[in-house]
């Protein structure tokens, strides 16, 4: 077996994280004050990103509305800032929705996406006149149903499903398939409809992965139904095609390769795992084959957020006319749901190291004061490097490699899979700092299993260097 060699992943890291972590005072501070883990969140990144996408907009002269996707950060503070930016937030359920209204965003900054729709939350945009997105004839019935109760119309926004893409339909279980969807919305809506208390808006889509050009065919199909509902006199006013807009992660192309060359030469243990127990991160190992490639975010994307997005507004029809031509002559709205890319380097999460030891196997083990839920999301690993953010410095400081683990009591509870490497020795009591942590890492998947309390969520302030809980912050918050 040949001698270890680590692969570094490092991240990209925002300057108020650099100054946060270097005037480590104020971290120490804030774990004693609100125990280990905290999330820190930041708006200013967060409108980086947003204005990023405004601009590309603005470029082509578009009409346009972004309404950032909340499920992907719970944390009140990138509400309210959507709402001084003047777009809009996408949210997923009753408390999301009511949340955004008692911070007092108006219709036009709402929509309602939520996978299951109940009575509560429809009677909620019903009475607010938030736009639903419809998903099947059962939401379409209750929504009926309510309106009548209400006796107030609703306007709603068709899901589309069915695309197809060389030669193939894109497999999803969400929306009314593209092939009736004019049939169903020209007999369904309006007040000849089936549904007469529905008023038809616009079309949505969201596609898993992240594909460019499945996302320009998409569009282009949908602007071919558009064409056909306004021959039949029926207006769409909007065309939203969701999120998955790609961001970038990490600082170095080559040193992700490396990582990925190094994994499937671990998993097959030609070389000493750089993985716990030379986990496969998704892949499928028979007979010394693998089979399928990691279940992880794809991390390092040269094409990302704002250029992402102009790529796909640059798609072009068989005729050579790209995407935002066609939507300009039509006068539509555009409409994006960005949220792990709209909370690009916007929140970190902060943990103390509560114990050292080693297993059976001799790795060294470095448990830490939070769980695997605090750090998780649909992705088989995070793969960044954390900060180590030592109480004291060594004066003769020696690099050692081990894990992440966590207070869940299962074998099973790795905070990080990857063999991280650290300068110094850490100690009981130091700090570790996951970075770019507030996409769907922090808040997607936390659990109050064990009874454990969750995470604090804080709003740092880069003018005063100070820290509020997002709770507090409706009247604290000035920043722009």
């Amino acid at each position: 077996m040949k001698a270890y060699t680590h692969y570094p992943l490092t991240p990209l890291i925002h300057k108020w994280v650099t100054g946060l972590t270097e005037e480590r005072n104020l971290l120490f501070e804030a774990i004693e004050q609100y125990q280990s883990p905290i999330n820190i969140q930041h708006t200013k990144p967060f409108k980086e990103n947003i204005k990023g996408y405004i601009e590309v907009f603005e470029k082509y002269g578009l009409d346009y509305k972004i309404f950032f996707a909340r499920k992907a950060n719970k944390s009140r503070c990138f509400v309210r800032k959507a709402a001084k930016l003047n777009q809009g937030v996408d949210t997923a359920s009753y408390r999301e929705l009511a949340q955004a209204l008692e911070l007092g965003l108006n219709k036009e900054h709402l929509i309602s996406t939520a996978a299951v729709k109940n009575k509560k939350l429809i009677s909620l945009c019903v009475a607010n006149h938030i736009p639903i997105i419809i998903d099947n004839l059962d939401e379409c019935k209750l929504i009926q149903a309510v309106s009548e109760e209400l006796n107030a119309n609703a306007t709603v926004i068709v899901r589309l499903s069915g695309f197809q893409y060389v030669g193939n339909t894109l497999p999803t279980r969400f929306g009314f398939h593209l092939g009736e969807a004019t049939e169903f919305i020209e007999s369904s809506f309006g007040e000849a409809g089936i549904f007469n208390r529905l008023t038809y808006s616009g079309l949505h889509f969201h596609l898993n992965g992240y594909s460019i050009s499945q996302r320009g065919e998409c569009l282009l199909q949908s602007i071919k139904l558009i064409d056909s509902l306004n021959e039949k006199g029926i207006e769409t006013k909007s065309l939203d095609f969701g999120g998955g807009i790609l961001m970038n992660y990490l600082q170095d192309k080559n040193q992700y390769a490396a990582f990925m060359q190094g994994l499937k030469a671990s998993v097959l243990h030609q070389i000493p795992a750089i993985t716990y127990q030379h986990d496969p991160l998704g892949m499928v190992i028979l007979e010394g084959t693998i089979y399928g490639e990691p279940t992880v975010y794809p991390y390092y994307n040269e094409v990302n957020k704002a250029s992402f997005l102009d790529e796909v507004l640059n798609y072009k029809n068989d005729q050579g006319q790209p995407i935002h031509e066609l939507i300009k002559v039509r006068n539509l709205q555009i409409r994006i749901e960005p949220g792990r890319s709209a909370l690009d380097q916007a929140g970190i999460t902060v943990a103390k190291v509560a114990f050292r030891r080693k297993d059976t196997d001799g790795e060294w083990l470095f448990g830490l004061e939070m769980n695997r839920t605090q750090l998780k999301s649909g992705s088989s690993d995070f793969l960044l490097d954390p900060i180590h953010v030592p109480k004291f410095k060594s004066e003769n400081p020696e690099k050692t490699y081990g894990y992440l683990v966590g207070a869940y009591c299962l074998e099973q509870e790795q905070l990080l899979k990857r063999k991280i490497e650290f300068d110094q020795f850490p100690e009981v009591g130091d700090l570790i700092v996951f970075v770019n942590t507030a996409g769907y890492m922090m808040h997607f998947y936390e659990s109050e299993a064990h009874l454990f309390e969750l995470a604090e969520n804080l709003v740092y302030h880069s003018d005063s260097h100070t820290f509020t809980l997002d709770e507090e912050t409706k009247a604290l918050s000035q920043e722009t």
